[in-house]
């Protein structure tokens, strides 16, 4: 498929030389969990005045920050020194939105020349021209109860870039240098069985780095942007996209490494439809990247009511048809941005691997956010109905609900989220229309035949110290061989095997958690404080339990680390 590219970057030069007219553009907030729980608490406290508009799909577009964080406070009923912080948080982080030249500058900058602005090491900001340099920083060293002699880090340096040029194009550039060791449960996950190569989670391809359980890569994600009339914006670039309101997300999500793709997104009045066409990769295995494979993604959102968002996603993962295939036809039924991809699969008699969901939230009496998805990937009603276990049920279901200053303790925000996924749920055919990317989970890092229940507590005492709570219990089936190779033994868990065999010999009688019984228990403490803009120092502590019933399996784990870090979100391993 080795012309995917350039019908991308096609794609992106015809529309930016034939608009007549571009509109004002700029790069969007890069993802990270907690500045979305900030934002979202914005939403929820908000009420029906909420300006966040459409908050399932992530990454949020900074003008989008700077309406609801503009408006914030003034429709808060009760403020605290903290909310007025994360408020202040968003005006100075993207001050080139607002036409005060003193909006984010610095009390004291260094040596005159530097952090003029609290978030940027260097800027420029003239009528025709905006940039902002920033560097990347992760310094984090820690231990765990086994390898204790193995002194357990995080060593990340980079720099971030973004701006516009006349005012009409915006750019985003992050790169960093990275080497880590990880506890043994991440470890297990990076250098799979029978692969010659780490593949880190989140990241891709990487180096052995000193020892054998080390890892070297680099990050890379960049765009641009530009809108081709009042409410159609393009982007073009490698990175990363995430649709839901919960902490994970069951349609498409941060787990696995940045792709390259084209975006379309329109949004009139109530309405935001979102196009994705993405490149991505079948696996890497023993020193050969697999050939590449299409992702084609729709999402409609739509505000029944200010505080009442729904939200209609489907999908397309289109592949070769064999491993011996040199590239994937370029289906250009696809490239409609209106029709269901679902009708044209089955009109051409495709075996692509198609998916659709719906997804909502709610928030209500400015406490309460409810939030859900339902995901169906094979659905038949009557084999449904039947209860019999058919192979082919294949669903998920994710429901949560966010409760802001609980229990009348400001800025004590609550979370629960249960996480729903049968049996062979984005498995396919083969690696190449298997809901995947880069040997990783475009959904929920655990795969499927699993029932998760997530309890998050955030605490902001003061204005610059942050507590994080998370608890995590996870019940799921193993296969009893760990191989990808091992194509008969697959009880629907592991979404790298193809269902071929599954659809002739165990056509009936599959159930949640078949397989290796196994439960995983997860709880964290994470305890920041901004020094300054965006500058963390982290104590972070963590137990993991897992229990098998195979008793080889099972692996306990505590682990504690402090650290600093810098214009990045927290890198937590959570399966």
């Amino acid at each position: 498929m080795k012309n995917t590219l350039a019908y991308f970057f096609g794609a992106a030069i015809v529309l930016f030389l034939t608009a007549t007219q571009l509109y004002g553009q700029e790069a969007y907030l890069p993802l990270d969990p907690e500045k979305h729980h900030m934002l979202d608490r914005m939403d929820i406290l908000s009420g029906r005045d909420s300006k966040l508009g459409h908050s399932s799909y992530k990454p949020y577009y900074r003008p989008s920050i700077q309406l609801a964080s503009d408006s914030a406070l003034d429709h808060y009923k009760k403020t605290s020194k903290a909310d007025s912080f994360q408020v202040s948080f968003f005006k100075n982080d993207q001050w080139e939105l607002y036409d005060s030249t003193e909006e984010g500058n610095s009390r004291k900058p260094f040596l005159k020349a530097f952090y003029r602005k609290k978030n940027s090491l260097l800027h420029v900001n003239t009528k025709d021209f905006t940039l902002q340099v920033s560097p990347v920083l992760y310094l984090s060293a820690g231990k765990q109860t086994e390898n204790s002699n193995d002194l357990l880090y995080i060593n990340t340096r980079g720099a971030e870039v973004r701006g516009s040029i006349d005012n009409k194009v915006g750019f985003y550039f992050f790169a960093a240098d990275n080497q880590m060791l990880m506890q043994d449960y991440a470890t297990q996950k990076t250098f799979l069985p029978g692969f010659s190569d780490p593949i880190v989670p989140g990241e891709g391809f990487a180096k052995y780095f000193k020892t054998n359980r080390g890892v070297d890569f680099i990050s890379a994600r960049g765009y641009i942007t530009f809108g081709v009339t009042k409410h159609i914006k393009f982007q073009f670039g490698h990175d990363k996209n995430f649709i839901g309101n919960g902490y994970r997300s069951l349609f498409l999500s941060d787990n696995a490494a940045p792709y390259t793709f084209v975006k379309v997104i329109t949004e009139v009045g109530k309405f935001k439809y979102t196009n994705l066409f993405a490149d991505m990769n079948a696996g890497y295995m023993n020193g050969q990247r697999y050939n590449n494979k299409i992702f084609t993604m729709h999402h409609l959102s739509y505000n029944i009511l200010p505080n009442l968002n729904i939200g209609l996603f489907e999908s397309i993962m289109q592949g070769p048809k064999d491993s011996a295939s040199t590239s994937t036809p370029w289906q250009l039924n696809y490239l409609n941005p209106i029709i269901f991809s679902r009708y044209i699969e089955s009109y051409q008699g495709s075996d692509d691997n198609s998916m659709m969901g719906l997804d909502l939230k709610w928030n209500f009496l400015r406490h309460f956010s409810f939030y859900g998805q339902i995901l169906l990937d094979e659905f038949i009603l009557k084999e449904v109905t039947k209860r019999t276990g058919w192979w082919g049920n294949k669903q998920a279901l994710q429901m949560g609900l966010k409760y802001v200053n609980a229990f009348g303790v400001k800025n004590l925000d609550l979370q629960g989220e249960m996480n729903y996924v049968r049996p062979y749920m984005y498995s396919h055919k083969n690696n190449f229309t298997s809901y995947t990317h880069y040997n990783q989970a475009l959904a929920h890092p655990v795969g499927a035949n699993f029932i998760e229940w997530i309890g998050i507590a955030r605490l902001q005492p003061t204005k610059k110290l942050f507590l994080t709570g998370k608890l995590f219990y996870i019940k799921t089936g193993e296969d009893s061989s760990s191989t990808s190779s091992d194509l008969n033994n697959n009880k629907g868990g592991n979404i790298f095997k193809p269902y071929t065999s599954v659809a002739v010999a165990n056509t009936y009688g599959n159930s949640m958690g078949q397989g290796i019984a196994t439960d995983i228990v997860m709880a964290s403490l994470q305890v920041s404080y901004m020094i300054k803009h965006n500058f963390y120092i982290d104590l972070y502590l963590q137990y993991r339990s897992k229990t098998s019933a195979l008793e080889v399996r099972n692996l306990n784990t505590t682990f504690v680390s402090g650290g600093i870090r810098w214009n990045l979100p927290s890198r937590v391993q959570e399966y």
